[in-house]
Order: structure tokens, then sequence, then C-alpha cells
């Protein structure tokens, strides 16, 4: 088919679970004989290295520079617009909205837009034409501001949570557009139902299991790994609480344990706020895999989130085992003992931890579960025919929406 896919960020090089998924659902499409036209509008140049992992993938690539953050016009929108901050910085966007207009004069089998933040542009040309779409949220968008709530300064805190509520309006008006809303788990798809009355679809998030088969832990290594991009307050949060609660108690009974902190956007100042050398700060890394096989599990201590967690799905399929909380496994169809430990509380963590150090039996059970059930139900190729079932019923709704459009002009002119 083809497809016309928008996106809010280059998804090279893959630095979030976001970008990972849209790296991996083009390359398995691409693979699957799909002819994908993407339009980028980034904050950040097209770089060659991006070029290169993405032009083959697509018969088109075409970048639009996004406005600077800190652009006047950013900062009158979101005091006097209504629409809400994240959706102001993406969108009201003229170079963006013409472009996609030209490109709607082509004939498309599938109009693909990511996020409900990026919509603004694309509204007008779609209600104009009464063009058929589908619109893919990987979160509740407007559930995220509360991560960071806590973390603002009290002043900001009524402007937060105002910003919410201009985002649960926007929410509704975009996702009751669409004509599929595709969600990337169960969870998800049913609020997004929810909300709009309508069956949500779901493609779910991904894993490429090949990649990771010959990686096994290292139980001996006492090396916790963490995993996630610190653009997102969820994982400042987790690796907070971790140093601050869970590791000291750890050391106490085992001083050996040492975690690796692994993401895009490290923060500088955490070097010399936790100077420990048992805390190794790696930074981004595009290649997990011999970190993994050096590290004895996988520790995710989240206390905010939705969606999906691509990098715990990376941890299970390299055979790490997984300590978390119901945060971490949130949108996944696990089971708390068999593919993973969860816990809620920092006395219990670090008690499950320091015991699951000393039982590498225990380890490789939960290796073995986990592995064998992201191969199940999680694997780039289950996405991608999951998403070709939504392209091919939305496919068919285009002549339909063509044949109205042609009766509406007809009309108009008599």
């Amino acid at each position: 088919m083809r497809v016309l896919w928008t996106l809010p960020y280059l998804p090279w090089p893959t630095t979030s679970g976001n970008k990972t998924r849209q790296f991996h659902l083009l390359r398995t499409l691409a693979q699957r004989g799909h002819r994908i036209t993407l339009l980028v509008q980034s904050k950040i140049p097209l770089s060659e290295a991006a070029r290169e992992a993405l032009e083959p993938l697509v018969e088109r690539l075409i970048v639009l520079p996004r406005r600077p953050l800190q652009s006047p016009l950013n900062l009158f929108a979101a005091f006097y617009l209504c629409y809400p901050m994240r959706a102001s910085i993406n969108g009201l966007a003229p170079h963006l909205r013409h472009r996609f207009e030209q490109l709607l004069e082509e004939p498309w089998d599938v109009i693909q837009i990511e996020h409900s933040y990026s919509f603004q542009p694309f509204e007008q040309a779609l209600k104009a034409r009464g063009l058929p779409f589908l619109l893919s949220e990987h979160n509740i968008e407007s559930s995220m501001g509360a991560a960071c709530q806590d973390r603002l300064p009290l002043w900001l805190r009524p402007f937060n949570s105002f910003d919410r509520w201009r985002y649960r309006r926007w929410e509704a008006r975009v996702l009751r557009q669409a004509s599929e809303v595709v969600a990337v788990s169960p969870s998800d798809a049913e609020q997004i139902s929810q909300l709009t009355g309508r069956h949500t679809a779901l493609a779910v998030n991904g894993v490429d299991c090949e990649h990771y088969r010959h990686i096994s832990s290292c139980p001996h290594s006492q090396r916790l790994l963490f995993v996630g991009n610190f653009e997102y307050g969820a994982n400042l949060e987790a690796i907070e609480w971790a140093l601050e609660e869970i590791l000291p108690q750890i050391w106490q009974s085992n001083p050996a344990v040492r975690l690796a902190v692994v993401g895009n956007a490290l923060p500088n100042h955490w070097k010399l706020r936790w100077n420990d050398p048992r805390i190794e700060w790696v930074g981004y890394l595009p290649d997990l895999r011999d970190l993994q096989r050096h590290s004895a599990l996988f520790f995710a201590p989240l206390r905010h989130g939705g969606g999906c967690k691509i990098k715990l799905l990376e941890a299970m399929a390299a055979g790490l085992p997984v300590v978390t909380t119901h945060h971490g496994v949130s949108g996944l169809a696990v089971r708390n003992g068999e593919h993973y430990v969860g816990c809620e509380d920092s006395d219990t963590l670090a008690l499950t931890i320091t015991q699951l150090l000393n039982q590498p039996w225990r380890l490789r059970q939960l290796s073995e579960a986990a592995r064998q059930f992201v191969g199940e139900r999680h694997d780039w190729d289950m996405a991608a025919a999951q998403l070709e079932g939504i392209y091919t019923r939305l496919a068919t709704q285009r002549p339909l929406a063509e044949e109205g459009l042609a009766s509406g002009l007809l009309r108009s002119a008599e």
C-alpha cells in the first residue's frame, strides 16, 4: 500500500521507546512491500547517519524544521490559545500544513498520523477533504503530566493542571475525528474506547527477538541495569527513588551490587549528587547487548507511566530477569512471579533484589519464561501484521469517503 506517515520527530537514533517503535515498524513494513512517504517535523536537523538509516526504508523522506522551543509563539500560545502546550509546540506550523496539503493531492491508501499532540497542522486539510485516517496514540497523553507535577515549582503546578485539562479536551477532539485509533496496549485501548465510544485497534509494541536471541544474563555479575529516556519525568523519578531509598538498603546486605544507568539525556548533576563508584553512568548506547550479557537483572522502579515499555521488552528478549512495579509492566499481559517480580515499596524491592541475586536458579526461571513470552506476543512482525489489518480496513473506507465528497460537491453545484 501507499502510506503517508507523519511524525513529530526523527525516528533515528532510537533514543526513546517511541522512536524505537517507529523505526522498527517502518523497517518491518518496508520489508513487507509497503511504499511509505515519511513526513517529519523535527527539532534537530537531519544528520547523515539518520539519512542513511531511514532512506532505505521509505520512498520519500521529507524533514521540515520545528521552530525552537523558546519561540515567542510558543510562549504566546501557552497562555492565550485553546491548544495545550504540547499541541502548540508541535503545531501552528504553516510550512508543515502546506506540505501536507500538497501531499494530499496524491492518491494514498493510508494516511497515518502519530500522536494526538502532532495533529494540529493536519486537522483542517483532513476535514475539508473528508479523508479517512489512522491516528496512533502511544500513551494516554492527558495523564502524562502527572509524572512531573511534584517536580515542578509550586507556582507552576496550577498551570500544569490547567494544561492537562486542556489536553483532555484536545485528546477527545482529535481521537473522535480519526477513522481508526491505534493503541499500543489493551489497557490503553480500553481507556481510549471509553473516551471515544468506539472500538480502538491494537498494534503492540515489540522487539527484534532475533537480535537478542544469543544474549544471556550473568547472575554472578551483581549488576542491575536500568534503561530509559531521561527527557521523560517518570524515568528521572525512578532513578532518584532507586538511589535515595532502594539501593542504600541493598548495599547494607550486599555492598558488591552495582547499578548501570543507561539512556538519552542523562542529567550531568547526578554524577555529583551520587558520587559512588558502584553507580555506572553510561548514557545513551545504540546497542545494549554487551551490557545486557554482563548484567544480572533489569531493574525498573517506575511509579508513573502508561503505554508499553520497549526497553523492558528488550531486556526480556535478551534473557534478563526483570524486577519492577506494576507501572513498569503496564500494558503487558505478564504474570507477577512468572515473567517478572513486582513490588510497590522500596523496602520490598530492596529485599526482593537481595534475595534474587542469591538465587541463580530463580533468575534462570524468570529469564526463560520472559523470553518465551516476548517471542510469542511481542515480535515486531506481529505488530506489523496487526497494523496491516488496520490498513486494510482503512483502505476500504477511502472510496466511500471520496464518493461522499463528490456527491456533496455535486449537490453544492446544483
